[in-house]
């Protein structure tokens, strides 16, 4: 029987368990890349385990979130990242530089190889044909340090291709589609692999949004062979040697398999607020348009400024738009510098910001009240944007372009029609030669670690107890993400590196009394709906409510990876047994779980458990669903406590 791609990449990174759907394996990491928002506590966390070099072929640390340093707290944060990354053995790029994804990708990705991220849309660099997966923090320390990665064997989807994309049809379009039929929730313990003739007609920055946005569908990861398209990218991207090539048997035997005829996407349109909810943008025509921003780690590079510059034109910006371009690189802006372009776009009205995250994680560009934001980003969660009723769509460069001009929703294809302009498909540069000095090197020799003073420690917590009783301290609906746990705007941010204080933050974006109960209940629980946690992979979302003293959320279902973050700092993730016990379990009820560690101990591929709501009398059976390893850390109290009580 024939291997998929995704099978091939794990098989020859496989050192633990064998691959099996659903069984837990290790796999060898090759790359790891960390964000500034997640990377301060993974090398504090790299220090609490008592590591002291990188062991992976390629450690890299972006500074892309707190690019514009608004406090003296994220400058700290920099200046330990930047000692970490020298004393420890990784790159540094420096603030400014561009988005992870984005920068990783032009210099460090290669097909063939596996990498982890401490961000969610690590899965990017599948769009040039390598097994790339967003993780905690805490684990990407540990594959740092060398440890496997370990994962649920994920269930291998062919999404095959045929036909060539219309005009005006983009990448972003063809996952906007995904997102349509399947919602945020369809992908969750898949990769999605791409497949068929219509592969070859993608240009590398198209199959690289698609994979980017396939973390909206829950997926594990999104993956796409490698071919002559590939090969002639990394030669202009000046890496022809890292070319390999990678796709899967002619004989493949898949878990699903999904049609999609690229000649019959349209320009698409994701709704507030939530990226599932996707509509033709014909639908929406004439609707008016306050704020335009283009950029972010899906649509931030090179090819994709230059479509939307192109389908600006000749034209101006609208005089009641306000537009932005926040390029995901420095390279891309420098490039675009060169020929004119920047200056052309900025005397049309368009505003050219730094290249980072910024506007997609609510740090700047914030929407006014009542306003209507359309953004190249890939997600529109509610009050991501840095307020609360924001009104988010997303869509790609070309659509946005049109906006802009228009002062409302267009349909590209009208607009290009009636302003004589030419759908500027994905166009590449001779070569990406762009400056290379903002990345920085391991330096040889010592490095003294630089931690500020709201740099704090990694709190641990307690090993279990065998009886755990507290009360329903929230209990929330379907689709919660990690912003509405943990908020990223810019007056939280700086506080990552500090858990106490940005510990008051928790849940507060739904119940702003939550952090001070929490607090003073010492114990309780969590319950929620279906895919909780779903969006980034922010561990401060797990790490945060352990250090308020929650034990255990109870959900419907939860998204990967903060199920695994709720696991490693030592949180009970419960999902019930029936889903219909959720309407009984009222917030302010008293819960009880008994003879936990004997259970816990018990090596069944399901735990169920029975928590007794004190206040009703009901028994209502959970089930608790970890593998051995898991099992471990929830004992000891997490992963950090568990390494500890083993040395």
């Amino acid at each position: 029987m024939g291997q998929t791609l995704t099978e091939k990449l794990l098989a020859e990174h496989l050192v633990e368990g064998e691959l099996d759907t659903g069984e837990e394996i290790g796999i060898e990491i090759d790359q790891v890349l960390l964000q500034d928002t997640t990377g301060t506590m993974a090398w504090l966390q790299f220090e609490a385990l008592g590591l002291d070099e990188v062991e992976t072929e390629i450690a890299a640390q972006y500074c892309d979130h707190q690019s514009y340093q608004f406090d003296f707290r994220n400058t700290d944060d920099h200046a330990y990242l930047k000692s970490a990354t020298g004393k420890f053995g990784a790159y540094f790029s420096r603030p400014g530089n561009g988005v992870c994804h984005q920068v990783h990708h032009e210099r460090f990705a290669r097909p063939g190889q596996t990498l982890l991220g401490s961000d969610s849309h690590t899965p990017t660099q599948g769009g040039i044909g390598m097994l790339s997966i967003g993780a905690g923090g805490l684990d990407v320390a540990s594959a740092m340090g060398g440890s496997p990665y370990y994962l649920e064997t994920p269930e291998v989807v062919n999404v095959r291709l045929t036909g060539d994309l219309p005009e005006w049809a983009t990448g972003k379009d063809v996952v906007l589609e995904l997102l349509r039929r399947l919602t945020v929730k369809g992908g969750v313990g898949k990769v999605f692999e791409y497949t068929g003739p219509g592969v070859e007609t993608l240009p590398v920055s198209e199959r690289c949004a698609i994979a980017n946005m396939g973390t909206e569908l829950g997926a594990t990861s999104s993956v796409f062979p490698t071919d002559d398209v590939t090969r002639e990218y990394m030669e202009k991207l000046g890496r022809p040697e890292d070319f390999t090539a990678v796709g899967p048997d002619p004989n493949a035997t898949y878990d699903d398999r999904i049609e999609i005829d690229l000649s019959t996407v349209e320009p698409l349109v994701a709704t507030p607020s939530m990226p599932d909810l996707v509509v033709p943008v014909s639908e929406l025509a004439g609707e008016p348009v306050d704020q335009v921003i283009v950029g972010s780690c899906t649509n931030g590079a090179y090819e994709d400024l230059r479509a939307f510059c192109d389908t600006l034109g000749d034209e101006v910006v609208h005089e009641d738009v306000h537009a932005i371009v926040q390029p995901a690189s420095k390279q891309a802006s420098e490039l675009l510098a060169r020929d004119g372009t920047v200056a052309k776009t900025m005397a049309a009205g368009v505003n050219w910001s730094e290249a980072t995250c910024g506007a997609c994680c609510g740090v700047g560009h914030v929407p006014g009240s009542d306003s209507t934001s359309v953004r190249t980003f890939n997600r529109n969660f509610e009050g991501r944007s840095g307020i609360s009723d924001d009104n988010v769509y997303l869509v790609s460069p070309q659509v946005a372009a049109a906006a802009a001009v228009e002062g409302a929703f267009v349909d590209p294809r009208d607009y290009g029609t009636d302003r004589g302009i030419d759908d500027p498909g994905y166009p590449e540069p001779d070569r990406f030669d762009g400056s290379n000095r903002d990345l920085i090197a391991p330096p040889e020799g010592d490095v003294e670690l630089q931690k500020g003073p709201n740099i704090g420690t990694v709190p641990v917590n307690d090993e279990l107890t065998d009886d755990v009783a507290g009360d329903v301290l929230l209990r929330v609906g379907d689709d919660v993400t990690t912003d509405h746990i943990m908020p990223a705007s810019s007056d939280i941010l700086m506080y990552r590196s500090n858990v106490a204080k940005i510990a008051e933050f928790t849940l507060t974006r739904i119940d702003e009394s939550f952090p001070e109960r929490a607090l003073a209940a010492d114990g309780g629980f969590v319950v929620a709906g279906e895919n909780y946690g779903q969006g980034s992979s922010r561990e401060h979302a797990a790490l945060c409510p352990m250090y308020l003293g929650v034990d255990a959320v109870i959900a419907k279902s939860f998204a990967r990876i903060h199920e695994a973050n709720l696991v490693n700092f030592g949180l009970l993730p419960l999902t019930f047994a029936d889903p219909d016990d959720y309407e009984a379990l009222e917030a302010g009820n008293r819960l009880r779980l008994t003879g936990l560690r004997e259970s816990i101990a018990r090596d069944e591929d399901e735990t169920e458990l029975t928590v007794v709501d004190e206040t009703t009398g009901e028994e209502i059976p959970v089930i608790l669903d970890v593998t051995e390893r898991e099992r471990k850390y929830l004992l000891d109290g997490g992963r950090l406590a568990h390494v500890r009580a083993s040395q």
